[in-house]
Order: structure tokens, then C-alpha cells, then sequence
């Protein structure tokens, strides 16, 4: 163990995670250096690889933003090892603190937002609230109620030269990284399955099922009807949303998921309105609603500020609890903390001196090469909605900017003391370096108290000296161990085992979901369809079998779907339309497994890699790995889909798709004068070559081809097959009664099963295939403005009286 830790030693600063001062390890640390000195190098990268495996299969990710468009990348999720190791006698200290801290925000929050004692009896100058864009006036009372208007924080934390943890930050809008923490935790288990339980590590489960538990109080019963609310795909952890909300058994919503009639919040769904009663918010409250809060926000919802003044809603956290991410108040807290909870907080915060008041303002900026200056507020929103990475250095690219702002009275600035952060072990080249790290932790409240999550997740910087810790700035994470010295009992969040199983049904699916999964079966079966119709074209020129009139309509359909034969890379059309379903896959993470996600993925980056490369890409070898994963994604779907509305709804989509494109590639190439090898390519573009061989014992013909291809209800490919399963579907959506009189929708579907069951083989002309796919293109749009399409009497009445 000496030489394989002769090195980091030389690296360890003063205060090291896993080194005493002597150099020794420390005893909690002992058991894991042990294991990992032991192991061989290839065991240890079999190791790391199996939890890398686990993220990518997972689909884990964050979005990288960057340039001056702010357009986002997505990255896979940087997890690094060994785990940071907190002692069980440590962290029960550190737990007790940090209680302690989360009763006192939730106090100041509630004062803030209430009776405001601490602005009236001058522990806190007016200025900071009345000049703070987190501050609410619209909701400037909502803490006389009582409630708390915090349930869910975390808190960033670092470990100083001497040894004691201090708070860096607490982060109250809508706090990220639980979803990660439990990531980490799952990938780490399976590289350390045996050291996970050897050392006893507590577990994070119980955290999770407290806090549901506490949210199904809050809505009066253990109905699923809690909404997890996004701001969408675009933000950089919504990953972590989709995650949590599929881990928790919540609604994933966003802002248009949502409307207000009345006082009340109501889901929109395929079934119609549901009320709905609590709102985990993971979205930056400004942009909450467009009416009352920010004009030009675009994901929010209309008069929901309303029905949080009715006390109609329970938000978790309360729009405006993000005024306590104010650095300002960190030069304040002792005398809050007296005021509020009548004791001193057991967690020291950074120095900080806000530049509000004469003396602290000359202190600063005398002393403005040694400190860090930072904006004194958060940031105002539609500047940047992306969290900014915790500055703890020395900010002299702005340097300017904040000097005039001293000069102007200096209240929107903070100057604060530059931190140095212990150091923690990471595996960089199969070799242990120590890089500066953070602990972000996470508290939830019930009826109870607060209580903590017992770990976290800790970011490690790239930098050896870094003062910024940031995943956007290309930071790491690891796993956060807490030990124990008794055994840990397993934890799930499966119940208790009832007297009597009640078997439910899912709650209604939100109208923006069953949209993106109608659409997510059209775009999958178009990506085949295209990929299918390159292969023809490509193999047909290989062959050396050139009909000219037939590649011309064929290329012509192709073009139709934005792939150019002629291009220097044809297959840049079939990664556009594979890319289009994996965003659309990627907005409804949270309906169908990961597998399904992970194989789109896969397809992505197969396609993206070759389009890479200059030199000739062999098409037919691609399009036939592209046709075999789309078959898998297919079939995960079909198999592994829980089979009710949003299934349906997907059907749909790709039964209108397959019938649409099947009729108008049929008509294109039969049509007026037909060209040489068009049924055999036909039967090639259904794969229904072996098929005819065994129904029909002649020669290729036009009625046996089209009868086979068009209306043989057998036949998976053929279009009569579509319709009959595109109307067991549509028979099956919320609100198809049988025996009522039927709509518009209803009734196109059942015509058209009328005339492709009652049509025969010399009437399948051009002008019949047309007509189908006009019903079939049709009945996109019946069903669309039936289930997707908001209508005028869902919109919030704005003149609504209270």
C-alpha cells in the first residue's frame, strides 16, 4: 500500500479526504485503500468500465452549454472513482448541523415572505429585499400561512484547511443532483459490490420514500397525481427530472401540460382535466407563470400564481424560495440566526461582506485583490437560465464591471473570502491524484422535521487548484459513502405488503405526452421506411440492375423525406429522421424503458460516426445495421411497454405512418406507365419477397403483388393490415364509447376499413392508393385536434376576480 499511495502523498494538500496530516489513511478510508491496492490494474478498469456501462445503458447525461447561442450538449454523466468517504461519527455531527441550518432558512424564508420582522427591526437592510429579483411581490405574503415554503434544499459544502466543513451555498429554487447522487450510487455499487457492503453504507432509498411519502400527505392521498414540473429537454438535468419522476412514481409535466381554471391547477390530459394539488418544481420560478412573473417566458403557465395565492397548490419549493441563494445574506446570517432560532448555526458560512454599507464597501475595495467578488443577488431572469458554477476565487475578468459598480454604491456586489478546499483521491490513468472537491447534500422536510439524505454527491475539479467546481466547467463526480457500524437493512420503495392487492390503472396521460408518442411512432416508422426505400435504390445499383424510370421515382420519394441519392453523403437525410425520434423519445424518457431509449441512441451515434468519416461508407451494410436496430427498438417497445393508453397512442403513429408511406411509395412507382422491376421492388421495400412465394405460385403480377401489398389483412406490411390495427387502437383511446354516435375521426378510420376490406386487386389504381393515404394523413389530424390540440375553453380566464 506504501508504493501505491507514494505518489498521491506528494499531491495531498494540508487538508486531504483520505490522508491524515502524518500521511497516514485515515481509518474510515483504510478498508477501500486496502481493496484498491490489491486489485490489479485490469481489474480496476473492469471495474470502472462496468459502472461506465451501467450510465450509458442508463441513458445518464447532462447538457453542456456554451458559445454565445448558449446551445446545449448533451455529455454522458462524469462519474469518477474511489467514492468520498464521510465517518459515520463525522457525518452524525455534520447531520445535526445541518438541520439545524435547513429550520433556520425555512424561518427566514417564511419571515421574508411574511411578517418581514428581521427588515423591521434592522437585522437585515431593506435593500436586499427590496432590490432582489428572487423576491415576489405578486407573492410578497405567502409566508403568513405557517406552511413551510421549503421541502426540498440542498446545501454546498467544503471542508477548510483545519478540518471543519463550511457552507459554500444553499441552493433552495429548485435544487439539483439527488437524481445524480442516486446514479452514482448504482454505478459505484456495481464497480465495489463487495466494499458497498463490507463498509456498510447507508442507504438512500429511505431518504427518497420519506419524501414521497411526506408529498402524498400534502395532496390528502397516496394518489399519483403529483407532478414533477419541468422546464423541459433543454435544461441541462433533465435527465434528472425524467429520472426522479419515474423513480418516484410522479407526473413528468411542463408548463403546457398544465391550466388554471379558476383557483384550481388542472393536468391536461387524453381523458380530459384532472386536478391536480402539488408541484415538485424543478424550473426557476420566474419563468412559472408568464401572466404575473416573467412576460416572455414560454414554458410557464398562465395564473398559476393565482392558485398558489388560493392555496389551491402546494409548491415544493414555493415560487421566491430562491431568494435565499442570496450571497448577500451570508454577511447577515449570525445575526438572523440569533433572531430567528435565538442560536448560533453550528455551520460556519464564508466571509462575506456586502457592499451595501460604507464600511464594508471600503473594506472590499481595499482588499479586492484578495477576495472574491461576486453579484450580491441571483441572477435576473431571461438573463441565463443555466446555473452558474460556485465561484470561490477571484472573479478579475470582471474586474471592471465590479469596480464601477463600487462606485456606484456597491449594493448589488458582495466581496467574499477566497476558499481553499481539502482534497480528495481520483483515478486519473489508472493512478490516484488529489484534485479539490465539494459535497453537495440534500434535506427534505415532513411532518417530522427535516432529516438528510445520508450521502450525496461530491464534485471533484479538473484542476489541481482550482477555487470553481463546476460540471459545466468539466468538473467530476463521485459517490459520497457514509459508513456505518451496523448492518444496513435494504430499503425500496415497494410498500408494505397489503392485505388486499387493488390493481390500478395509470393516472391520464398528459396531452403533450401522448403527442410526442404519436409522434415519436411516426418519425420511427418513417426512419425505417426511409432506411428501407436506400437500401432498395442503393442494392438495385449495385446489381448493376439500372431502370432508369424507376430510380427516378424512387430518389423522388426518397427526396421527400430529405435524403439526396446524389449527395456526398445520403445517409446525412436518415440521421436527421432518426435524430428527430430520439428528441422526441427524449422528451418522454419517463414512458418507456431506457433500452428503448439507449438502442435509439445507439443508432444515433452509429450514423453520426460514419458521416464522420471521409471516405466511402458501404450503404448497404449501414442501412442494414440501422433497419436491425430500428427492429430492436421496435420490438423493446412492443414487449416491454405497459400496454394502455400512451402505448396506443404510439400504435397509432406508426400504423398511420406505415400506411401513408406504404400507399404513396406504391403509387409512385406503379403509377402510369409502370417501369420494369417495380412489384419486385415492391415486395422488397415490404419484405414480403418469401411471403408471395408461398401465397401466390406464379410469376410476378400486378394484381397478385398489389393484392398481397395493399390489401391482404394477413400481411404485417401490407396496408390493409395497418388499417385494421390502426382502428383496434383508435378504438381503444379515451372516449371512443362503443354505440355512441360516432365523430368525425371514428368515422374516417371505419370507411377506409370498408374500402381496402372490400376492394379488389384491379381496383388498386393510382388514384385509389392517393385517396388512402389522403384518409391516412387525415386521420393524423383528426386525432391530433381530438387529444393534442389546446381548445379555447382551456386557456386561463385572465380577468378572472379572485
Amino acid at each position: 500500500m506504501a508504493a501505491f499511495l507514494s505518489a498521491y502523498r506528494l499531491q495531498a494538500g494540508s487538508q486531504d479526504e483520505m490522508l491524515a496530516a502524518d500521511g497516514s489513511v485515515r481509518p474510515h478510508y483504510r478498508q477501500l485503500v486496502d481493496a484498491l491496492a490489491t486489485m490489479g490494474a485490469n481489474d480496476r478498469a473492469g471495474r470502472f468500465g462496468s459502472a461506465q456501462q451501467y450510465l450509458r445503458e442508463a441513458g445518464v447525461f447532462y447538457q453542456v452549454y456554451g458559445g454565445a447561442e448558449q446551445t446545449g450538449e448533451q455529455r454522458g454523466w462524469p462519474l469518477t472513482f474511489p467514492p468520498v468517504i464521510v465517518a459515520q461519527d463525522e457525518w452524525a455531527a455534520l447531520e445535526k448541523a445541518l438541520v439545524q441550518r435547513a429550520g433556520f432558512l425555512e424561518k427566514l424564508v417564511g419571515d421574508l415572505y411574511g411578517e418581514r420582522r428581521v427588515i423591521a427591526d434592522g437585522t437585515l437592510p431593506s435593500a436586499i429585499l427590496a432590490q432582489n429579483p428572487e423576491f415576489l411581490r405578486p407573492l410578497a405574503d405567502q409566508g403568513l400561512s405557517g406552511a413551510p415554503l421549503i421541502r426540498f434544499i440542498a446545501i454546498d459544502l467544503g471542508r477548510g484547511p483545519q478540518g471543519r466543513w463550511w457552507v459554500l451555498g444553499d441552493r433552495t429554487q429548485a435544487p439539483s443532483g439527488a437524481g445524480f447522487a442516486l446514479e452514482n450510487r448504482v454505478a459505484t455499487s456495481r464497480a465495489f459490490p463487495e466494499l458497498n457492503a463490507e463498509l456498510k453504507v447507508q442507504r438512500l432509498a429511505g431518504f427518497f420514500q420519506r419524501f414521497r411519502d411526506s408529498l402524498f400527505t400534502l395532496n390528502g392521498s397516496a394518489s399519483d397525481r403529483i407532478g414533477v414540473l419541468t422546464p423541459g429537454p433543454a435544461n441541462e438535468t433533465y435527465f434528472e427530472h425524467a429520472y426522479l419522476a419515474r423513480y418516484l412514481g410522479f407526473l413528468l409535466l411542463e408548463g403546457g401540460d398544465l391550466v388554471v381554471h379558476g383557483n384550481t391547477v388542472n393536468v391536461r390530459t387524453v381523458d380530459g382535466f384532472q386536478p391536480l394539488s402539488v408541484l415538485w418544481r424543478r424550473m426557476d420560478a420566474d419563468f412559472a407563470d408568464p401572466l404575473e412573473l416573467f412576460q416572455r417566458s414560454r414554458i410557464g403557465t398562465p395564473g398559476l400564481v393565482r392558485a398558489i395565492r388560493a392555496e389551491r397548490v402546494n409548491m415544493v419549493n414555493a415560487l421566491g424560495s430562491g431568494i435565499l441563494e442570496t450571497r448577500a445574506l451570508l454577511a447577515f446570517q449570525p445575526a438572523l440566526a440569533k433572531a430567528l432560532i435565538g442560536e448560533d448555526l453550528l455551520l460556519p458560512t464564508i466571509a462575506t461582506w456586502w457592499c451595501g454599507q460604507a464600511s464594508e464597501r471600503g473594506y472590499v475595495s481595499k482588499n479586492r485583490e484578495t477576495l472574491s467578488l461576486a453579484s450580491a443577488f441571483p441572477a435576473a431572469s431571461g438573463s441565463n437560465i443555466t446555473a452558474a458554477p460556485l465561484d470561490l476565487g477571484i472573479n478579475r475578468d470582471a474586474s471592471e464591471r465590479f469596480l464601477a459598480e463600487l462606485e456606484a454604491g456597491g449594493t448589488g456586489l458582495v466581496g467574499q473570502e477566497v476558499v481553499t478546499l481539502s482534497t480528495a483521491p481520483v483515478f486519473i490513468d489508472d493512478r490516484l491524484e488529489a484534485r479539490p472537491v465539494t459535497m453537495r447534500v440534500f434535506l427534505a422536510r415532513d411532518e417530522a422535521g427535516w432529516h438528510v439524505m445520508p450521502g450525496g454527491f461530491a464534485r471533484i475539479s479538473d484542476a489541481v487548484d482550482a477555487k470553481a467546481v463546476s460540471m459545466q466547467a468539466g468538473g467530476r463526480s463521485a459517490d459520497v459513502w457514509i459508513t456505518s457500524d451496523r448492518d444496513v437493512a435494504p430499503i425500496t420503495l415497494i410498500g408494505p405488503r397489503p392485505s388486499q392487492i387493488l390493481r390500478r390503472l395509470p393516472a391520464g396521460l398528459p396531452a403533450r405526452a401522448a403527442d410526442n408518442l404519436f409522434w415519436l411512432g411516426r418519425y420511427a416508422e418513417r426512419a425505417e421506411v426511409a432506411t428501407r426505400l436506400l437500401r432498395l435504390h442503393v442494392a438495385r445499383q449495385s446489381e448493376g440492375t439500372r431502370h432508369d424510370l424507376l430510380e427516378r421515382r424512387v430518389a423522388k420519394v426518397l427526396r421527400s423525406l430529405g435524403i439526396h441519392v446524389d449527395a456526398a453523403h445520403p445517409a446525412a437525410g436518415l440521421l436527421h429522421l432518426v435524430r428527430s425520434a430520439f428528441d422526441i423519445a427524449s422528451r418522454i424518457r419517463d414512458r418507456f424503458s431506457p433500452d428503448g431509449w439507449r438502442t435509439l441512441s445507439e443508432i444515433v451515434a452509429m450514423l453520426e460516426a460514419r458521416e464522420a468519416h471521409d471516405d466511402d461508407v458501404d450503404l448497404i451494410a449501414l442501412t442494414s445495421d440501422v433497419l436491425t436496430r430500428l427492429s430492436g427498438f421496435t420490438g423493446l417497445v412492443r414487449e416491454n411497454m405497459y400496454q394502455f393508453v400512451g402505448w396506443r397512442f404510439l400504435t397509432c403513429g406508426r400504423r398511420i405512418e406505415r400506411g401513408l408511406m406504404t400507399a404513396s411509395i406504391a403509387s409512385a412507382i406503379t403509377a402510369d406507365e409502370t417501369p420494369e422491376g417495380a412489384f419486385d421492388a415492391l415486395l422488397e421495400f415490404t419484405d414480403s419477397r418469401v411471403t408471395y412465394r408461398r401465397r401466390y405460385p406464379v410469376a410476378l403480377s400486378r394484381e397478385t403483388v398489389l393484392d398481397l401489398t395493399v390489401l391482404d389483412p394477413l400481411n404485417p406490411r401490407s396496408i390493409a393490415y395497418q388499417v385494421t390495427a390502426l382502428k383496434d387502437a383508435m378504438d381503444a383511446l379515451p372516449g371512443m364509447v362503443p354505440g355512441e354516435q360516432l365523430d368525425e375521426m371514428a368515422r374516417r378510420v371505419a370507411r377506409l376499413g370498408v374500402r381496402v376490406a372490400t376492394g379488389s386487386a384491379a381496383e388498386v389504381t393510382t388514384a385509389f392508393l392517393d385517396r388512402i393515404a389522403g384518409d391516412f394523413s387525415d386521420l393524423s389530424e383528426l386525432l391530433g385536434q381530438r387529444y393534442f390540440a389546446a381548445r379555447p375553453e382551456e386557456a386561463v380566464d385572465w380577468f378572472e376576480h379572485e
